[in-house]
């Protein structure tokens, strides 16, 4: 019999809590793998489709699976219903593509990141419209949606950062957090906007982006004005006044005013 022990391959990998740990590697049929090490051992996926490899019914997903279904349903007039079963079923699936982007994450591979949590949000939507049971919608599924929201934040803004551009991740992240406050406002706990872990971390980043963002041209010239003043350098604040002012001709969403 082959040995079957896991220990020399945990051992030159080991597990470091509260740490992701991913890897890719090239599995027995040439293709690549992602590897999540956890506490007791490790988690292998696909690259792309359902993690696990498996294809539901001839789908790519169960997801795909009961969206075929319901639209042939809601075509002859009817409702289709998800019972117990099928969503606990969904639920595992979603976690597959949970571990999936958090091993992306720390792979930097934002764009598979943004996939994997669109196609979580969809089935959030999915099962939000198809399932008549509040309590579990929300234990399983609806309670999770500021994470992904916030996750799919995280690797949109990460890959404008990637690129650069600093000003569009900004935007990005004052995107998602609008998202999720609209998330909190639409169910009727906008108090939670206050205690919300994700915005907190999304408000953290972005002051973190805005302290260290380069300034442009104008804001430069807007704070050698400020200097200026303050030394009563007189002068020199006219000058660099109407060189704001032509600058700010060449820029016409730019409103400066700096009085007299």
């Amino acid at each position: 019999m082959s040995n079957l022990d896991l220990n020399n391959l945990l051992e030159d990998w080991p597990h470091e809590p509260g740490a992701v740990k991913a890897r890719k590697i090239i599995g027995n049929d040439g293709r690549e793998k992602i590897q999540l090490r956890i506490d007791l051992g490790l988690m292998q996926m696909e690259v792309t489709g359902r993690p696990d490899g498996q294809r539901p019914f001839g789908f790519e997903s169960l997801l795909d699976y009961h969206q075929a279904r319901a639209r042939e349903v809601d075509g002859r007039g009817g409702t289709y219903e998800l019972d117990q079963g099928d969503l606990l079923l969904l639920q595992q699936e979603g976690h597959q593509y949970y571990h999936r982007y958090l091993s992306l994450f720390q792979l930097r591979e934002y764009p598979s990141v943004i996939r994997d949590t669109e196609r979580n949000l969809r089935l959030f939507d999915f099962v939000s419209g198809h399932c008549d049971d509040e309590d579990f919608k929300w234990g399983a599924f609806e309670q999770y949606r500021p994470y992904v929201m916030m996750m799919k934040t995280r690797a949109s803004a990460s890959l404008e950062l990637q690129k650069e551009r600093s000003s569009r991740a900004i935007e990005v992240i004052e995107q998602g957090k609008q998202q999720i406050e609209q998330f909190y406002q639409a169910i009727g706990q906008a108090q939670w906007i206050n205690t919300s872990t994700e915005l907190g971390f999304l408000n953290e980043w972005l002051a973190e982006l805005r302290e260290n963002l380069p300034l442009s041209p104008l804001e430069i010239m807007e704070r050698d004005l400020e200097r200026a003043i303050a030394a009563e350098a007189y002068e020199r604040a006219a000058e660099l006044r109407d060189a704001i002012r032509k600058l700010s001709r060449k820029m016409p969403d730019e409103s400066v005013d700096h009085g007299a």
